[in-house]
């Protein structure tokens, strides 16, 4: 007896992980109206929670590029939680979703024919080229504490970044819907890459006061080789144990 009604909890959550792992565009349709008075930050990361304990996508270049697709929901990667979180954010519908992300994914503008993304040769690979284009919010990390400059690459003689001690420093300047661009060490790089790692600001209020809570990271946590899932953690823990250098911060206002 007790090993059925063990079968079954986990037969329940098989089914409901598998549920969150895909939004309909029924739920999209469902869900939208409610936000439409949030800031654009608390809708960032309200949809960014609905991605968390989604399977880690383990394709290299990410199944939404090789199934030349927006929409990809079943396993994600780091910057493609960034992408979809952001384009439901800024939308009102499903289609308006996907308009959106062929404004935002690519360098000039994305080109669906016959069914298919037949451009995304010209998408955002780098994470510091998305902060550069401007599309992915606006730079506030000298806002949030001192910054330090370390090398750049490729077109870059260097970079400034918040290093892991001014960023726990300025934890209490951050907002919801805050995008995190954690920084690689130099020495680290492999693809020329400055951004190693992206991730989504979650503030939880308390009852202590207007500007006190916990800061959460909502992130895709894994690697494409081993995989893993969408999860949702106190920043200060990543901070401490984060293999990077630092990061920097962009806002949508």
């Amino acid at each position: 007896m007790k090993l059925r009604q063990t079968l079954l909890v986990l037969l329940i959550f098989h089914i409901l992980v598998q549920f969150s792992s895909a939004l309909t565009d029924e739920e999209i349709k469902n869900i939208q109206p409610l936000l439409t008075n949030k800031p654009t930050g608390e809708r960032i990361a309200f949809w960014a929670e609905k991605f968390i304990n989604t399977p880690y996508d383990m394709d290299p270049r990410g199944e939404y590029v090789s199934k030349k697709t927006i929409v990809a929901d079943e396993r994600v990667d780091c910057m493609y939680l960034i992408f979809r979180a952001t384009e439901l954010a800024l939308s009102h519908t499903a289609q308006e979703a996907i308009q959106i992300a062929l404004e935002k994914r690519f360098h000039s503008k994305g080109i669906f024919k016959d069914g298919q993304v037949v451009n995304y040769n010209d998408r955002f690979e780098y994470g510091e080229d998305m902060i550069d284009s401007g599309k992915w919010g606006n730079e506030i990390t000298r806002e949030i504490g001192k910054t330090l400059t370390i090398k750049g690459s490729r077109s870059k003689d260097s970079v400034e970044v918040l290093s892991s001690d001014s960023f726990l420093k300025g934890g209490g300047e951050l907002k919801s819907g805050d995008m995190i661009f954690f920084i690689k060490r130099v020495e680290e790089r492999k693809i020329e890459e400055i951004v190693g790692h992206i991730g989504i600001i979650k503030i939880e209020k308390n009852t202590e006061g207007p500007n006190s809570g916990e800061v959460f990271l909502i992130h895709a946590s894994g690697t494409k080789e081993k995989g893993g899932t969408v999860k949702k953690v106190l920043l200060k823990d990543y901070i401490t144990k984060m293999p990077f250098i630092g990061v920097k911060i962009t806002r949508f206002h």
